[in-house]
């Protein structure tokens, strides 16, 4: 009996896993108010009204742990309890879903889509679009950036996203469906919103920070190996960007972000990161890679397909284990 239910179980979450995947790559991520990240974005914003309050340092710490810890419990709670009355009704009802959840938790053909906005500005001449353009996918001050500094911004954070808007969402889902690419998603939208190391947030979003670096530690490291074997499919410079990851892979204040960075940079021959204003105040960071040649807009679109290849290496790599397990599990019924 239990071995019918695993292998029904587990047949279901991997058709909702590839019809997830392929959902994102047609349609991308669905614009509405009653996206699940906005709804956990909503949550975060009143429950930081509610606990958070001037105070000493250990208050605001825990004040933030306790943000933390409901976000999560609501969030699994309520991903958790739509699976189970879903598989209640069909197993076919689980698969729907489950693909329509984890398609929202994916972002390749949106940040495909936002950083192409640029591109086009940027090929136009249209600074001020661009600079528009990339405001919308990048946590800096923009208003102070150049047309170069625009580009680099756009591929750094298309670099950055492969881990964070994808692989990652990718990861949590082929351990533990949507229940664990949600849990993801709450960590890191919290850390999006509270994560800051400025006045406000250094001690109240100190707990969801430091989560989210533990839970991008293997996903970072996994995206940053297939984006090296994508840089070699798509005949860019795999031995710079295995080379540029090797040494600048630490060359950011998250122990995370600079993993994907530097293989794009070693990849493409650009010179990455650097100092950037957020909020009015500059903040002084290392670069990643060597100058080998100017930035330029069609680096957009090549950091886009590091993106896809990659994304597409760590899949197959997915459905291949995901097909050995159920093929194990059907011989030993």
């Amino acid at each position: 009996m239990w071995i019918n239910f695993i292998k029904q179980y587990f047949f279901a979450q991997t058709a909702a896993l590839v019809l997830g995947y392929i959902l994102d790559l047609l349609f991308g991520d669905p614009k509405t108010s009653l996206h699940p990240i906005c709804l956990i974005g909503s949550l975060i914003a009143k429950l930081e009204r509610l606990f958070y309050r001037e105070g000493a340092e250990k208050e605001k710490r825990r004040a933030g742990r306790r943000l933390v810890a409901l976000v999560l419990l609501f969030v699994t709670a309520s991903v958790a309890l739509f699976r189970a009355l879903a598989w209640q009704i069909h197993p076919a009802a689980f698969v729907l879903l489950e693909s329509v959840l984890l398609w929202f938790s994916f972002a390749q053909h949106s940040l495909r889509k936002e950083s192409r906005k640029v591109y086009t500005a940027a090929k136009k001449g249209d600074v001020e679009e661009a600079r528009r353009a990339v405001s919308m996918i990048v946590g800096r001050d923009t208003a102070v950036l150049d047309e170069a500094g625009i580009l680099r911004a756009a591929v750094e954070t298309v670099a950055e996203n492969t881990s964070d808007g994808m692989i990652a969402p990718l990861f949590y889902a082929a351990i533990g469906g949507s229940l664990c690419a949600y849990f993801y998603k709450a960590v890191n939208t919290m850390d999006s919103m509270i994560g800051y190391k400025n006045e406000r947030y250094l001690d109240f979003g100190r707990a969801a920070a430091k989560l989210d670096d533990v839970v991008n530690f293997l996903p970072a490291r996994i995206s940053a190996l297939c984006m090296i074997a994508a840089a070699a499919l798509l005949r860019f410079d795999a031995r710079g960007a295995a080379r540029i990851f090797k040494r600048d892979r630490f060359n950011h204040a998250s122990p995370n972000s600079a993993q994907t960075e530097s293989v794009c940079a070693g990849a493409l021959g650009l010179c990455l990161a650097g100092d950037a204003w957020y909020g009015g105040v500059l903040f002084k960071k290392p670069t990643i890679g060597d100058a080998k040649r100017e930035i330029e807009a069609e680096d957009i679109p090549r950091s886009c397909r590091l993106l896809y290849g990659t994304c597409a290496i760590f899949f197959a790599g997915i459905l291949l284990l995901s097909i050995l397990i159920l093929g194990c599990l059907y011989a030993c019924s």
